[in-house]
């Protein structure tokens, strides 16, 4: 019974988030996960391993959309696949059962902050070991709450460190009930960020520059005809229509590889909307795939995005997506099934300094896909503008688009930017400082999406030093759970 709670306390995790978005249960999921923890420290690595499963295999269930509707594997390899995918993510909880378990104290306010640093420790590492997978962190379920208000100071992970602390807070008063100075001590840390949060008490970081007017369109191309050489004239004539009415905006965004002509066959088609362009004063940014013959016939895939007419600057995409744009250990793995030799899955990344694009002027950061998961990415340079272009259709009818939706929110909101996003078939939005949306077309129909956008100028603290103020908060809660371990026992 107790494995099957902590499934449970990480299948609550996923409900937090998008497009659930019943935040109180990120903190039922963590207090939950702590409790069993703390009761069965013997079982620490194994109760992590189950909180991951669960975590995982609701929240990351649109990878099986993925795999088994395009990579065209069947239902039982799918689910093989998935099953894999699950459990190699779930050691990552795992790792936090262990750590857990191997140093926390027996008082259960020591055992409270171990828990904490483990939990966080272990979060931050998923950020970027082995290229990383921060997807379904706690911290996104208080985007929609006061607390949002701290994402500016250390991103989305001080809002893990806040929901973990206040969840393992909570079940310290409901554990200890004799030392009155604990119990004190214990309820201001859970009052704490509530009572920070009031707005007029926080600084201002970035102030807007001017006023914007853009136009998103989302083409709506099914995956499956996407990538045929006869859908190349067809998805062109699609987003030509759809931008038509839109020539003298300030900014038009195009999604990810929009145009499935390489962008040396595009060189017609692309000077004639660089005229267009610059005819209507209007900045073209787009998706568009690149190749390059290095050597031989040795061929490299570029997933690339362009500004044109009253925009410029060209853009590489630097994370790239396992399996989806490269196959790691490619001499095992390519040709064994469909899924790991689908469609620009040979691509390489592009340098990691890149200059920003500039529409009108004003230097915009771009990520593509994926890459918008990555807060550090997308922060560094600082720019007054953030853009992100998707192929959300791999996701299907899934959780996915939305999640990744609430992520490009949350980075938004860490820089004090507005955010444009365009995608295939949606989620695509116009996103303000706040992270708040302020326009969004429905999945699965094409249209285009038009509305303001504010350039901006300043930094917020996340922006100018990133990671490190929560680097140092955390050796901080390590050492204080150590010390205190040593005070009480």
């Amino acid at each position: 019974m107790i494995p099957l709670a902590s499934l449970l306390a990480g299948a609550l995790l996923p409900l937090a988030l998008a497009p659930f978005d019943l935040w109180p249960l990120a903190f039922i999921s963590l207090g939950l996960w702590f409790y069993l923890l703390h009761s069965n420290p013997q079982r620490a690595l194994l109760l992590g391993w189950w909180f991951g499963v669960g975590k995982y295999a609701l929240g990351a269930s649109w990878v099986y959309v993925s795999i088994h509707e395009h990579g065209n594997a069947s239902v039982p390899l799918a689910l093989g696949l998935v099953g894999l995918f699950v459990a190699g993510l779930a050691l990552f909880p795992a790792f936090t059962g262990w750590l857990f378990g191997r140093f926390r104290g027996n008082a259960v306010s020591a055992s409270a902050l171990w828990f904490v640093f483990s939990y966080c420790l272990v979060e931050w590492l998923l950020s970027w070991l082995l290229t990383g997978f921060p997807w379904l962190y706690s911290g996104y379920a208080l985007l929609d709450t006061p607390l949002a208000v701290f994402a500016p100071y250390g991103g989305v992970q001080l809002m893990n460190l806040i929901v973990a602390g206040s969840a393992a807070a909570v079940v310290v008063l409901m554990l200890e009930r004799q030392k009155l100075r604990v119990r004190l001590a214990t309820f201001a840390v859970v009052l704490l960020p509530w009572l920070l949060f009031f707005p007029a008490a926080l600084p201002r970081w970035t102030e807007s520059t001017g006023v914007h007017q853009a136009a998103l369109v989302q083409g709506n191309i099914d995956q499956s005809i996407k990538w045929l050489p006869e859908s190349q004239g067809p998805i062109v004539r699609t987003y030509l229509e759809l931008s038509e009415p839109h020539w003298g905006v300030d900014l038009l965004l195009w999604p990810e590889a929009a145009i499935t002509l390489f962008e040396h066959e595009a060189q017609g088609l692309l000077e004639d909307l660089d005229s267009r362009g610059r005819e209507t004063g209007t900045g073209l940014i787009l998706g568009i795939p690149a190749v390059d013959v290095v050597s031989g016939d040795r061929v490299i895939f570029r997933n690339t995005a362009i500004g044109i007419g009253n925009a410029q600057g060209r853009y590489v995409k630097r994370h790239l997506v396992p399996f989806g744009e490269y196959v790691p250990l490619e001499g095992l793995l390519r040709g064994l099934i469909e899924f790991f030799n689908l469609p620009m899955s040979r691509a390489e990344p592009g340098p990691w300094q890149q200059a920003p694009l500039q529409v009108a002027g004003n230097p915009a950061q771009m990520a593509i896909c994926y890459e918008v998961v990555y807060p550090l990415l997308v922060s560094n340079p600082p720019t007054a503008l953030l853009l992100t272009i998707s192929n959300d259709t791999w996701f299907g009818d899934s959780l996915g688009p939305q999640q990744h939706l609430q992520m490009a929110r949350m980075r938004a909101l860490e820089n004090g930017r507005w955010l444009l996003r365009a995608t295939s078939n949606g989620v695509t939005a116009i996103v303000d400082p706040a992270g708040a949306v302020r326009g969004r077309l429905p999945q699965f129909r094409a249209g285009v999406l038009t509305g303001e956008y504010h350039t901006m100028e300043g930094q917020t603290p996340f922006s100018r030093f990133g990671n490190w103020p929560f680097l140092a908060l955390l050796a901080g809660l390590a050492a204080a759970a150590l010390t205190l371990r040593k005070r009480v026992e």
